[in-house]
């Protein structure tokens, strides 16, 4: 079943990270996984724009049907292999609608993820200002603070105490946040979950490679 599918990746993408912990999760080992070089531009090479004309990662196919958005990959995995693997979606109704809640909020905070980290990156030199640095900082530092003050009520995962697709989706953001060097002293609630989801099989089977290579960054120690 698995071969039917295709998956071209880049590591270290949280976008790519969630649809293979999605495949782990459902017990889909053994389908076509193809790591690219985000640094050599292999995402913008004709295999990926013959499946993802924007050139982005990740590119997914299973059959003749292609997703290149990784919520609905992971979406599309829960709901055509439901009773393969493990369960991603609650019993309880509360836990399904906080489940939804938390896996689009997860949109917010990689969003304020980029545009402090990456301010360079994706602002020209002649239009950047150190006033939006600082407002995009504060930004995503008001934006964790709202997922740690959402980890004192909730537990130990994001919609519960089952491991659901919101986790799938958004820890690979958290993840994210602490390979930056976030301040686990800073944020203790949301640093126990990243240290409990981190040790699940499906995360350590996928964790990125370049990560496991090279040390983390520093970048967000003092927010």
């Amino acid at each position: 079943m698995a071969k039917d599918m295709t998956l071209l990746w880049g590591s270290g993408s949280p976008p790519c990270w969630r649809v293979m912990i999605a495949l782990e999760e459902k017990g889909l080992q053994g389908y076509n996984s193809k790591q690219l070089s985000f640094e050599k531009g292999e995402h913008k090479g004709k295999e990926v724009l013959a499946i993802n004309p924007r050139g982005q990662l990740p590119a997914f196919k299973h059959g003749n049907i292609t997703l290149n958005e990784s919520y609905g990959a992971c979406l599309y995995l829960e709901e055509q292999f439901k009773n393969q693997g493990n369960k991603l979606t609650p019993e309880n109704k509360a836990e399904v609608a906080l489940m939804y809640q938390r896996m689009f909020e997860g949109l917010s905070l990689f969003d304020k993820i980029k545009q402090s980290l990456f301010y360079d990156r994706f602002v020209p030199e002649n239009e950047r200002h150190d006033s939006a640095k600082k407002r995009n900082a504060e930004g995503l530092k008001d934006e964790i603070k709202i997922w740690e003050g959402y980890m004192q009520t909730t537990g130990p995962y994001l919609a519960g105490k089952s491991f659901s697709l919101a986790d799938v989706i958004v820890f690979p953001v958290v993840a994210f946040l602490f390979r930056f060097g976030l301040n686990e002293e800073h944020f203790p609630k949301l640093a126990a979950y990243h240290n409990t989801v981190k040790d699940r099989p499906s995360v350590k089977n996928t964790w990125p490679s370049n990560w496991k290579d090279s040390p983390g960054m520093d970048t967000l120690k003092n927010l």
